[in-house]
């Protein structure tokens, strides 16, 4: 398994960001073809903090090239214009894989 895992710095107005990823990001995300899983969590750290991140999201998919279609397919470029649509904070975005 190949899995994109994009890192969200935190944004500027977080109930905006949250408003936005769950009714525009997240649907897009979910789309893009050849996606098997799909996970967003907020960050929290262990003590009074600030994490370094705001929220992880990771779509899996079966192979590398299946990551890459997926990624040029309309529905990943729909999703990659997007970001510029909520994530002021910036985002790290790398791959894992088995």
């Amino acid at each position: 398994m190949y899995v994109l895992t994009v890192a969200y710095a935190h944004p500027t107005d977080p109930a905006a960001f949250d408003a936005h990823y769950a009714s525009t990001h997240s649907p897009l995300a979910r789309s893009i073809s050849g996606v098997r899983e799909f996970t967003a969590r907020r960050c929290a750290s262990l003590d009074e903090t600030a994490p370094p991140y705001y929220l992880i999201a990771q779509l899996g998919f079966d192979s590398l090239e299946d990551l890459q279609a997926g990624l040029a397919s309309p529905e990943g470029q729909a999703a990659a214009a997007d970001l510029a649509n909520f994530a002021d904070g910036g985002a790290s975005l790398f791959v894992q894989h088995d």
